[in-house]
């Protein structure tokens, strides 16, 4: 056999070869992205023991409630037909398949920061998943914020860029990292920024505790007194890998589905860059309720 075709056969070998593994190595990026990214508490009803990713977990906010969809690979209820570009377009740009705009209950203001190589592994790792067939709940939310018109025009005024201050100048690898952590994948902000009337994050206050935020008062996560500053690492460490706090408590509410789902399953790398980035955001003061 000439040598090009030689060389060609065994280059043909070897990428069928590698097939299989490359595809295994993105969903195996794309669980962990996905866990990092909070995917599972809010896809997933705990409350009545839903079948996990198919949707109809409730959302409380001061517009009504909002249920999530189902994100199983299902073709009729889930995200079964999407493309990679669908799935691009409705976790980055707010948008889904058939065009219609977003609420901003579903966090794309945040997730529009990931990594578009991020996003595709949590599409593998999702469709490595089984298929539930369960319909989507609509949402319960008053006219007009409940009308799709409305979702376009939040979007019009206030979607231009991620929902954050950008990564601080002069800031190390492990901040940067902590960073891409705090406010794309795991959309801290989201839950601990204070919003204005109309769901707008305020980030003059970015992670400096919400009175409104899911099931109520969310506390300051910036290195103020009235948020993480007597805590040291190993507090901050123990917290996000357990839930439980310097005093001997744990965690509830929303936080105690984050621990589980999300930071317990970041490395320690990970929750270390984490916790380095929370240390340099802009202090906030925040009352603490009495």
């Amino acid at each position: 056999m000439p040598k090009r075709k030689l060389l060609l056969v065994v280059a043909l070998i070897a990428a069928v070869a590698a097939g299989p593994v490359a595809a295994q190595d993105l969903v195996q990026k794309g669980e962990y992205v996905f866990h990092a990214a909070g995917c599972a508490g809010c896809h997933t009803d705990v409350a009545t023991k839903g079948p996990r990713l198919a949707g109809g977990r409730a959302l409380k906010t001061p517009f009504g409630i909002f249920y999530s969809p189902n994100i199983t690979k299902d073709p009729t209820h889930g995200i079964g037909g999407w493309s990679d570009a669908d799935f691009l377009k409705a976790v980055k740009g707010g948008v889904d398949k058939t065009g219609r705009h977003l609420f901003p209950a579903f966090p794309y203001p945040s997730y529009t920061g990931m990594t578009d190589d991020d996003a595709k592994a949590i599409k593998a790792y999702i469709f490595s998943l089984p298929a539930v067939p369960k319909p989507n709940r609509p949402h319960d939310v008053s006219p007009p914020f409940g009308w799709r018109i409305a979702a376009w025009g939040w979007q019009l005024l206030f979607f231009s860029g991620p929902a954050a201050p950008p990564v601080p100048a002069g800031a190390s690898e492990e901040v940067k990292r902590g960073h891409y952590l705090a406010t794309a994948l795991g959309h801290c902000g989201e839950c601990h920024t204070q919003r204005n009337m109309l769901g707008v994050l305020d980030l003059s206050r970015h992670l400096g505790g919400n009175t409104a935020g899911p099931g109520g008062r969310v506390p300051n996560i910036t290195p103020d007194k009235t948020g993480i500053a007597a805590m040291s690492e190993d507090d901050l460490m123990t917290l996000l890998d357990s839930g439980m706090t310097p005093d001997g408590d744990v965690v509830g509410g929303e936080m105690t589905e984050v621990v589980q789902e999300t930071t317990s399953k970041l490395t320690p790398a990970d929750r270390k860059a984490l916790i380095a980035y929370l240390r340099v955001v802009t202090p906030v003061h925040f009352e603490k309720k009495k």
